[in-house]
Formats: C-alpha cells, structure tokens, sequence
C-alpha cells in the first residue's frame, strides 16, 4: 500500500529575491499594458511575452547550460511558476515545453533533439503540444490506436489525436503510438515520438468549444516520418514516459491557479466587513489553497530528488482542479453580477469566462475518474 507524504520543503537561498524579482517584471508588463492580468494565463498564447521570459532564464531553469538551461532547482522554478500564475502572466505558448516536453526531451531525447530543441526552448521561441488523447478513449491512454510502423530511418505515423490544446500554434508534439500488438499487458508496445508539425504527413483541424473560441484540435497523422533520433527512450518504453510526465502535469500550481484572479477579485468585491456565509467561503477558500500549495511544493520537492511521484500527484491535481472549480459557482451566488463574455477585463467578463472554463479543468490532464483510480490503488483499496 502507498504511503502519502506531503513533507515541507525549505525554499533554497535566494528564493525570496527570485520572487520579487518576478513579481517587479510582471508589474512592469501590466503597467506598460502588455497583458491584463486577469484571464487563464497558462491557456494564454503570448509569442512576445515568453520571448521576454526566455531573455530573463524563466524558462528551462533546471536544464544544464549546454542546453540553453540555468542549472537552477525545482524550487526555484516553482516560484516563478508560482508567480507567473498568481500574477495573470500571459505563460501559455511555452507553457507545456517548458512544463514537461522540454524536461521529457532531457531525460530520454537523442542527443540531436536535445541540442536541436532545448536551446529554443528556453529561449522562449519553440512550443509544444501534447498528442495522447484520442477518439472514443477518453482517459484511457492504454486503449491508443495510434500506430507507428518500422521504416527506413525511422517509423511512419497513422492515426489521430483530439483534445489537442494549442497544436495549430506551436512548433511540435510528442505523440504516443503503439508500435507493437496489444498484448495481455496493456501498458507494452508504446512508444513516444517527437513530431515537427511542419512537415508534411500531419494535418491540424480545429475543434471550437462553446464559445467560439479554439483552444482544442484534432491532429491527424498520415503515414507521417519520424527519424530514429526523435524517438523518446527506447521503443516500447511508452507508458514509463508518459506515467513520469504527467507528475509534471498534474501536480504544479497550475493545477489549483487557474481561477486564482477571480478568487481575489471577489474579495475584493466584497470589501472589507463580509457577511458571515461570505466570511466562511473566502476563509474556507484560502485555507484549501494554502494546504493545496504545501501538497505541490512537497512534490516538486520529490521531483528534485529524482522521485517519480505520480500517485501524491494524482491528489494535487484532484484536490486542486476541484478547488478552481468550485471558486466561479460559489461567488456567482455570492456577488450580485450577470456573467458575461470578454477578455476578463471586468469582473463580469472575469466570472462568465471562469464559468465557461471551469468545467475542463477537472477533465484536462486526467478526469477525476482516472485519477481517483490511481489514488484508490495507491491506497490499496482496488
């Protein structure tokens, strides 16, 4: 049976002068309006801004310097992280490179992606997507039909991936296809592949939500080629890569952040001498998030040390998708406003795009379902 430890983690010397360093870049954007700070940053597709934090070593922060990197800690880049959400940041296009595709690329990338890659990365000037997802599985990564087969130098890709936020603007995605038949070990015979979505063999089309707006879209590969040096590890090696990276995914704050501006915007909404039941939600609120920040930084505390926790971040994410979650249908009855739709700039447009949002927050990077299951297994109740 797993144990659950969320222990404290010290911030490193330094951590503190990182902080306002960030917070003082942040102030100078907003002042000379570059961004309001008020919409769902890491879902924000902002060229320009992650060029400036590429300039200032905010992206690739753990990376060795041979490869663009900063050789600084975890920690460290938790508090940018941390402050770059908290402030409204616009981080969204070098959000998931930087997150997990660029640390993936690390640890199990040919020596040519890594220095093919890296360096624009943490430049600020190359984004990723993430290709699992596919049609008529939904989180079951292990039902993928995508297919990659043998050829001359590499394999060819068929098959599609949905739900794919972001690919119709950034530079690649790492894909995971079966490259061996299913066997009784459902987990055996996948393999991630680093894909240009320049070339050719591959075909972006949108999936537009509610709204109108088109975060989503459906990646169709067609016999498409990938060298043997942009396959991750080793074939078959798949399902190991993917379980690691999505300790990445789930356990940051991103992952109870996202409705964060609003949170402080009804605050300060309701002023200074809250009625009881606002008294009680807000302080409810803001002890979730200061337990839900101790539960992250203890696991990107373990991801320092090399650790592989992916069932403590299977509760991060769980935990804190529903906190974000429930942060717009507790202030929509609590502050007398219509929701409406717009880029956040009011607290109306702020409240109906979180309303909007909020219900794939708990989808996104693994359903409750799923991850529910891994924690129960982890527990050793199923």
């Amino acid at each position: 049976m797993h144990e659950f430890r969320f222990d404290p983690v010290a911030m490193p010397a330094g951590a503190e002068a990182l902080r306002g360093e960030v917070r003082a870049f942040i102030a100078a954007e907003v002042a000379r309006g570059a961004f309001t700070p008020s919409r769902n940053s890491w879902s924000t597709f902002d060229p320009d801004f992650s060029r400036k934090c590429g300039e200032r070593g905010y992206i690739g922060m753990r990376w060795p310097k041979q490869y663009g990197g900063h050789e600084r800690s975890a920690l460290e880049r938790y508090v940018v992280t941390e402050e770059m959400l908290a402030g409204g940041a616009p981080v969204g296009a070098h959000w998931i490179a930087d997150r997990q595709s660029g640390q993936q690329i690390l640890r199990y990338g040919s020596e040519r992606a890594k220095t093919l890659i890296l360096p624009k990365i943490a430049a600020g000037v190359c984004y990723f997507s993430i290709g699992m997802s596919e049609p008529d599985s939904g989180s079951d990564l292990a039902a993928v039909r995508t297919r990659a087969v043998r050829v001359d130098g590499g394999w060819k890709i068929s098959g599609t991936k949905v739900w794919t936020s972001g690919a119709h603007v950034t530079n690649y995605l790492i894909a995971l296809a079966r490259t061996a038949p299913k066997e009784e070990d459902r987990h055996a015979g996948m393999t991630q592949f680093i894909v240009d979505l320049s070339h050719p063999g591959v075909s972006v089309r949108p999936i537009y939500n509610l709204y109108g707006g088109h975060d989503f879209n459906e990646v169709v590969f067609d016999e498409f080629f990938v060298a043997d040096d942009m396959v991750m590890g080793e074939p078959g090696m798949g399902w190991k890569l993917v379980t690691s990276e999505l300790a990445f995914e789930r356990s940051g704050p991103d992952r109870f952040l996202s409705t964060y501006q609003l949170l402080l915007e009804s605050i300060r909404a309701i002023g200074a001498d809250p009625d009881a039941r606002s008294a009680n939600d807000i302080g409810r609120f803001v002890a979730h998030l200061a337990t839900l920040r101790r539960m992250s930084t203890s696991v990107a505390g373990m991801l320092e040390r090399g650790a592989q926790p992916a069932v403590e971040a299977a509760l991060v994410k769980d935990i804190g998708t529903a906190f974000e979650r429930e942060i717009p249908e507790t202030f929509r009855q609590l502050i007398a406003t219509e929701p409406s739709l717009g880029d956040g700039a009011s607290y109306a447009e702020l409240l109906g795009m979180s309303i909007l949002r909020a219900p794939g927050f708990t989808i996104r990077g693994g359903t409750r379902e799923i991850l529910r299951g891994m924690i129960a297994r982890g527990l050793g109740l199923r």
